[in-house]
């Protein structure tokens, strides 16, 4: 796909439907990493929640190699869903990337409680290497969060 192909593909993401949305994605998964700086380029111009998080969802697994991803994340944290955000503070949590903790600390005081514990969730699973932390936030061990396969060993 050529970049103007690679951005109607992107905007698609703003499907009204799941399944519109799923669409939009199975044509670009293909493309792999390639693809974030497009996530990122969109989050602007996208004007649903829905489709916002859809683009932050879709980074998540690009997170550690991506710093576009990175950028989305930190982008995304200040969004005004509470979606979005929970969306965004995972995608840093799954990046283990300590340079994003400033972005995340700003979150800690959101007056929206929930992005305040995501924010802490996310802060102790790059603070402790352990991306899993952001889902299992009582420690107990049994919640897994697999974004690769990678992550089954982890």
């Amino acid at each position: 796909m050529s970049p103007a192909q690679l951005r109607e593909a992107v905007d698609k993401l703003q499907a009204s439907t799941v399944s519109g949305e799923e669409e939009a994605w199975a044509a670009l998964r293909p493309h792999g990493i390639t693809v974030v700086p497009y996530l990122l380029e969109a989050y602007p111009r996208f004007r649903r929640w829905q489709g916002r998080a859809s683009l932050v969802y879709h980074a998540v697994r690009y997170a550690r190699k991506s710093d576009d991803a990175v950028r989305l994340g930190i982008l995304a944290s200040r969004d005004k869903s509470w979606v979005v955000r929970y969306r965004a503070l995972g995608l840093l949590a799954y990046s283990l990337r300590r340079d994003a903790l400033g972005a995340i600390r700003s979150q800690l005081s959101n007056p929206d409680k929930r992005t305040a514990s995501d924010a802490a969730a996310a802060i102790a699973a790059i603070e402790e290497q352990n991306h899993h932390l952001f889902h299992d936030r009582d420690r107990s061990g049994r919640t897994r969060w697999v974004v690769t396969e990678d992550d089954r060993d982890a």
